[in-house]
């Protein structure tokens, strides 16, 4: 086991920290999910688990409050923090390496009012990354951590993973 790294103490900076560690969720969370998911099966004709129902249940699990938001990126809060739930299927969940999460609310056409299709695909995609970053910025005005969970789940609910990232700003520079 490596010692952990310390952190500077600072003066000027209150440090706020999150309900639990990144990844680290707490204690009975496995068993909350499974018991759960065990429910949804024996309830349902088909193994299905989408959007709000994955954010009630990962909401419940750490003990937050589910708040569905329009802006999709606070629908489950626990004091300073707020978190953007995910679901994706994959044939074997445990062995993911790779994954794609769609984010929707970044259209230009609502945001900049330009409807079209000669738009450069630069300046689209730009726009899109400027989008996404002002609703980040939105958010953090409110809670201090954000964070997206994502639930890979198999197409029976048999196998399940679940992992959390930092919610991040994209720099629009950095891309092409």
């Amino acid at each position: 086991m490596s010692p952990q790294k310390k952190t500077p103490r600072l003066r000027t900076v209150d440090k706020i920290k999150p309900p639990y560690p990144l990844n680290r969720f707490p204690k009975s969370f496995g068993y909350a999910i499974g018991k759960e998911i065990v429910y949804l099966l024996a309830t349902k004709s088909t193994p299905d688990l989408r959007g709000s129902e994955w954010e009630q249940m990962f909401a419940k699990a750490i003990k937050a409050q589910w708040k569905p938001s329009n802006v999709g990126l606070d629908d489950v809060v626990l004091g300073n923090c707020a978190w953007s739930a995910k679901s994706i299927k994959s044939s074997n969940p445990k062995k993911v390496k790779r994954l794609r999460l769609i984010s929707g609310r970044n259209s230009p056409a609502y945001s900049y009012g330009e409807i079209g299709f000669d738009i450069a695909p630069e300046t689209l995609g730009e726009q899109i990354l400027s989008i996404w970053n002002e609703r980040i910025s939105s958010i953090r005005e409110k809670y201090k951590h954000l964070r997206t969970v994502v639930l890979i789940k198999s197409n029976d609910l048999l196998t399940v993973a679940v992992f959390e990232f930092e919610t991040i700003r994209y720099d629009p520079e950095l891309f092409v």
